[in-house]
């Protein structure tokens, strides 16, 4: 055990030209495990009944200070993991990461595991937003053809988000946040296998090594550091920031709220789901969007290339402009936008995937063959 561990991250060898961007592994990990040893705790505590569940969350406010700390550990966890995951994305993109196959396709899945696990979570407080996004966002389950109706009534558990559904949500995110734990240690098998990209994309970087200990735990530990810190000034100095307002109203299946809308590292997605008129056209322009994103291909970094910058950075504004599209009312001029820019994202990652591409040759591209 003692050798697997000095491998692995004591005298692991790595490239020195990694800089701080190559710490988001290590950041997600670390606030997955704050997820998980928090997320354990408040499942001892929750009660998963429509009539009960949300008196109970809110008990976890009165209850004691440490029980206080440990909700908004988890609450704030969350978007810290999600704001850490499109740093850690970005990146990946921007140098071509993804022609790392293994890694690139378990860390995908990851994040669509996460996506899920994040959903499943929003649903448990049971308030008022929770429970119609997740009677929205579930309904589209009923517009797929031939199994819609089936597939919805599996997971909902009847003809509507009842009792039974938050049960399901409940024993489903417990479960799912183990499968993501063990899915981050392939994901770690993969990369250490294959060994990480470099800011040059160079083939041969891996002659330039040092161990990762003390150079990289030290970087890895500082940021870390800082990140704490943020994170426990926003926690203790507005901790309804990322809370709607709606999140202190009980559900009530009779009263619709004004403007149904996910948390914040949804709404680039629920903005393309809401912009094209039919809820299947809406979840296919999604499920474009994912496969795109996927997709493994063999490029240039975008270092060598002004164009392929110029392209990912205008993928990355149309993304923000799908996230706030998303919490805008669904109106004129909104919606159009939204259909308008998320048919722009498409593009966009379609021509930063299919051009600059090098021949595959067993390994990251070569410099020389740009």
């Amino acid at each position: 055990m003692v050798s697997v561990v000095r491998q692995n991250v004591v005298d692991l060898p790595t490239n020195f030209s990694l800089s701080y961007l190559w710490c988001g592994g290590f950041m997600i990990s670390s606030f997955l495990v704050i997820q998980v040893v928090s997320g354990v705790i408040l499942s001892l505590l929750y009660v998963a009944d429509s009539g009960m569940s949300f008196a109970c969350v809110l008990d976890f406010t009165a209850e004691s200070l440490f029980v206080w700390l440990v909700r908004y550990f988890h609450i704030w966890g969350v978007s810290f993991i999600f704001l850490l995951f499109f740093v850690h994305m970005g990146r990946s993109l921007y140098y071509s990461s993804y022609s790392k196959l293994g890694v690139w396709n378990v860390g995908f899945l990851l994040y669509l595991l996460m996506m899920v696990e994040a959903f499943l979570g929003y649903i448990l407080p049971w308030h008022q937003m929770s429970y119609w996004a997740a009677t929205v966002l579930t309904s589209i389950l009923n517009s797929v053809p031939l199994v819609g109706g089936s597939l919805y009534e599996f997971i909902v558990g009847g003809f509507g988000v009842t009792n039974v559904t938050l049960v399901r949500v409940f024993s489903a995110h417990v479960c799912l946040a183990f499968v993501i734990v063990g899915l981050s240690v392939v994901h770690l098998f993969y990369l250490h296998k294959g060994g990480s990209n470099n800011p040059l994309f160079v083939k041969s970087g891996y002659s330039d090594v040092v161990s990762f200990h003390s150079f990289f735990t030290q970087k890895d530990g500082f940021v870390l550091m800082v990140l704490l810190l943020f994170f426990g000034v926003l926690m203790l100095v507005s901790p309804d920031l990322v809370l709607d307002v709606e999140s202190y109203v009980e559900a009530d299946p009779l009263v619709t709220p004004v403007s149904i809308k996910p948390e914040w590292y949804f709404l680039a997605f629920y903005a393309m789901l809401r912009s094209v008129e039919s809820k299947v056209g809406g979840l296919v322009l999604v499920l474009v969007f994912l496969f795109v994103l996927w997709l493994p291909t063999f490029n240039t970094s975008c270092a060598y290339s002004v164009i392929r910058q110029c392209v990912f950075w205008s993928g990355v504004c149309m993304f923000v402009l799908l996230s706030y599209l998303g919490a805008c009312h669904p109106e004129v001029p909104f919606v159009a936008v939204s259909k308008i820019g998320g048919m722009a994202g498409v593009l966009f990652l379609c021509m930063f995937k299919g051009m600059w591409t090098v021949p595959y040759s067993g390994g990251l591209p070569v410099v020389g063959s740009i």
